[in-house]
């Protein structure tokens, strides 16, 4: 039998329940995910759409052609420079321009120390080039940094060739002169707004004997040949006899100076 309510007291709260979800519930989550899958599975057909028409997914593959056409561009734009130069030299005798005239020949004065005159004499070439061996090969301490030529590697060469007396000096295919830097990126050589891969070949001509001497007395070249007997590292020293090396054809204007004391 029911107890009577007793007077002035509160009636309870009701309590609250949760409906099952019933298949309404179902539809309106299908209602989201199935245009969701949908959308997913049409970019994915796009990307495999553009891949089947050959569209290329590494933008970096095309990296060596692109550097190619910019050292022709730069060759071209170096002779033409060359032409234009000598037309103004031309220009300028030919209409008794006497200023102009003393120009040249203190120009010419210059010429072979400045590099912007052809040479000829005796030469020593040396090589360097990356290891042809897999790191996988090695003990584990060599890193793949390891088996290729560095910046320092290439500047060592050159430093030691002008303390041997090089009057004058070639990397690659062209001259060298007081404001040209040896620059590494990766594995490639940047000279003079032009890009090379290993081996790198350094030309000098003065006295061979004296920068073999320097060669071999350097102690970051000692290091390196370390590195060749290690790894495998390139590394020939040739003499070439009798060689001649072209004249610098680019700028020799400096923007800035630094005295050294």
């Amino acid at each position: 039998m029911p107890s009577a309510p007793v007077p002035g007291a509160q009636p309870p709260a009701p309590v609250a329940t949760t409906p099952a979800a019933g298949p309404g519930g179902r539809s309106r989550l299908w209602t989201v995910l199935v245009p969701a899958v949908f959308a997913l599975a049409g970019l994915l057909f796009s990307a495999s759409f553009q891949a089947a028409r050959g569209s290329d997914l590494r933008s970096d593959r095309g990296l060596p052609g692109l550097i190619e056409s910019a050292n022709r561009d730069v060759a071209a734009k170096a002779t033409q420079v060359a032409a234009l130069q000598t037309e103004v030299e031309q220009l300028g005798a030919a209409k008794g321009d006497t200023r102009a005239i003393a120009l040249g020949a203190s120009a010419r004065a210059l010429a072979p120390s400045v590099g912007t005159a052809a040479v000829t004499g005796p030469a020593l070439r040396v090589t360097l080039s990356d290891s042809s061996r897999s790191a996988a090969n090695l003990p584990p301490s060599i890193r793949p940094d390891d088996l290729v030529v560095h910046q320092q590697d290439v500047q060592a060469v050159v430093n030691a060739l002008w303390r041997g007396g090089a009057e004058a000096m070639m990397i690659q295919d062209q001259r060298v002169i007081a404001t040209s830097a040896v620059r590494c990126v990766g594995n490639t050589l940047i000279l003079q707004g032009r890009v090379y891969s290993p081996p790198f070949v350094v030309n000098a001509i003065g006295p061979v004997q004296a920068m073999r001497d320097e060669l071999d007395a350097d102690p970051q070249i000692a290091i390196y040949l370390q590195w060749v007997d290690a790894v495998g590292l390139g590394w020939e020293v040739t003499s070439l006899g009798n060689t001649r090396f072209a004249a610098y054809s680019g700028s020799v204007a400096q923007s800035s100076a630094t005295a050294v004391r």
